[in-house]
């Protein structure tokens, strides 16, 4: 109990850490990069892609010393250590892929109220800056940094770059690139540039949006496909006689091919079911 007490408190000192972190480095890797990504898209963004693996393992520690400690059977606990540990990973998807959908229905929106913005005779930072005021909810916190940044140093696509780094988001990076470019080029078109953009943009929600209502019920089906069995698992190790039935290495090796069917069943399911998220090109 002793150990797991440090554990937990070493934990919570980490996360408070942090959550005073400032903003993240560039990432070498392109694994790192994605994940960094994923915990901005999550709104998680100060959290570094060390740190955040060093806390799921942590918490699959943790895991893993609770479940030996109630079953006896340490591939119980390994398996249950692993789900933990998968776990974070798992409910930070989940909020940068809500997250992105709700970017995805307020973007038409915002670039409306970009567009009145340009037509009252403000200029393109201004009327980017009025979003963080004016603009959907969704997306005033990043504008309003953007109209921070803008003030202090007047440099517009330094402003944009910094910009296109809080959302994150593939979307955002087409709509600052498009932005970046009437900018450079001038002109007259911008309104128009903008109106086409904003036509773009609702199209592609209103076909997402069609495809995903359909395939939603094969993802939906996938998940409790895949937890189920461990649910299941998770009450029989409450059972001296069920557990000790896994306290073996016939039993860890069911366990082995239980969670290989099981990951492969399901990616290949979400495979089927889910539309490819699109990725940042445009960074």
């Amino acid at each position: 109990m002793g150990a797991i007490a440090g554990l937990m408190g070493g934990i919570g000192m980490v996360l408070v850490w942090l959550a005073l972190t400032t903003e993240p480095p560039r990432w070498r890797s392109e694994r790192q990069r994605r994940l960094a990504d994923l915990l901005v898209q999550a709104g998680v963004g100060r959290t570094s892609p060390a740190m955040f693996v060093a806390g799921s393992v942590a918490l699959g520690a943790v895991a893993a010393l609770g479940f030996l400690g109630a079953s006896r059977a340490w591939p119980i606990a390994v398996a249950f250590g692993a789900i933990a540990a998968a776990a974070p990973y798992v409910v930070v998807s989940s909020r940068a892929r809500a997250r992105r959908t709700r970017l995805r229905e307020v973007w038409p929106e915002a670039v409306d109220t970009l567009v009145s913005g340009v037509r009252a005779g403000m200029s393109l930072p201004e009327a980017l800056a009025n979003l963080g005021e004016r603009g959907p909810e969704a997306v005033r916190e990043q504008f309003r940094a953007f109209a921070v940044d803008y003030a202090a140093t007047a440099r517009f696509s330094v402003c944009l770059d910094r910009l296109k780094a809080r959302f994150a988001d593939p979307v955002a990076d087409r709509i600052v690139e498009a932005l970046r470019l009437a900018h450079e080029v001038g002109g007259t078109e911008l309104g128009a540039l903008l109106r086409a953009l904003s036509r773009m943009l609702r199209e592609d929600l209103r076909t997402r949006g069609e495809l995903e209502a359909r395939q939603s019920w094969t993802v939906n089906g996938a998940r409790v496909a895949v937890a189920a069995p461990w649910l299941v698992l998770g009450l029989l190790a409450t059972r001296p006689q069920a557990a000790a039935a896994y306290a073996t290495s016939a039993g860890a090796l069911v366990l082995t091919i239980g969670a290989a069917v099981s990951v492969l069943a399901y990616r290949l399911m979400l495979r089927l079911g889910r539309l490819p998220e699109e990725k940042r090109v445009l960074r």
